[in-house]
């Protein structure tokens, strides 16, 4: 497992990670840091899709521990791959590196949801582009991993093919797509409808996670686009959330689908007030 550290809390160079171990770790930031932060990214993506939210001054500093979540960028899949199994395996790594917040993007913010819910990790959580529920979710995606279920792997690897057009068009640095494109052609379709297909289904359960959410007690952030984007909120959870004393909503101008790769400074803001919650 290959680590990248600084001493000082500046990016050396948080790629290059070779992806073929499960719970593979980037590691950012001085060893001795006050404060720790767990990086959890979106489906498809790998440790280093943080490397811009990473770099942020708001953040020097910090100890960032970014990780490939299981059958994500070429990362292998667990022997149990359901929601609260990858959260409770996230909530021993959240404490084997003495993290004070947890971060999750999409996939990730699921993850993250979980571990607070199920009690795995009671500090402050950022959720960032959440789906809540079914209705929540993109109806093309869920479409492409049912099928897939059904059918075979094939519909999952077309899109996977369309995924790197998504990286081009993403509003940040040449360098940063590279990698993304690199990041996302190492994906395994068949790993990724089981995977995916686990969070179709965790979301679809019969549970009102954002009433769940507003008890937790926990300090949490849930940052969505103001326009297009990944993940949303419909009006009821929206309004729960609202009232919950716990709970600040985020939102980003404009349409941002990759939250840490296309508005990072505003990324590492939120976690940066995160950290203030921290006890």
């Amino acid at each position: 497992m290959q680590y990248q550290t600084t001493t000082d809390g500046t990016v050396l160079r948080a790629g290059g990670v070779a992806m073929r171990e499960a719970w593979e770790r980037l590691i950012v930031g001085p060893l001795d840091a006050d404060r720790s932060v767990l990086l959890l990214p979106g489906g498809a993506n790998a440790a280093r899709s943080f490397d811009l939210v990473m770099a942020e001054p708001a953040l020097s500093g910090v100890r960032l521990v970014a990780t490939t979540l299981p059958g994500m960028a070429g990362a292998p899949v667990s022997a149990e791959v359901s929601i609260p199994a990858v959260a409770r395996r996230a909530g021993e790594l959240a404490r084997e590196n003495a993290c004070d917040v947890v971060v999750g993007f999409s996939y990730g913010a699921t993850i993250a949801l979980d571990m607070v819910l199920s009690g795995h990790f009671q500090g402050p959580v950022v959720l960032l582009g959440l789906a809540l529920t079914t209705p929540d979710e993109s109806t093309f995606f869920r479409y492409v991993v049912r099928v897939s279920q059904k059918v075979g792997r094939w519909p999952m690897a077309i899109l996977f093919r369309l995924m790197p057009l998504m990286a081009r068009s993403a509003k940040t640095s040449e360098r940063h797509k590279k990698d993304l494109i690199e990041d996302f052609k190492q994906n395994r379709a068949g790993d990724a409808v089981r995977v995916c297909g686990e969070y179709l289904d965790y979301i679809a359960a019969d549970r009102n996670f954002a009433a769940e959410l507003a008890a937790s007690g926990s300090p949490v952030w849930v940052v969505h686009a103001e326009e297009k984007g990944d993940g949303g909120l419909t009006d009821a959870e929206r309004a729960t959330l609202e009232a919950a004393p716990n709970v600040t909503l985020v939102t980003i101008p404009g349409a941002v689908f990759l939250i840490p790769d296309e508005a990072p400074q505003r990324t590492a803001a939120v976690i940066a007030d995160a950290l203030k919650q921290a006890t």
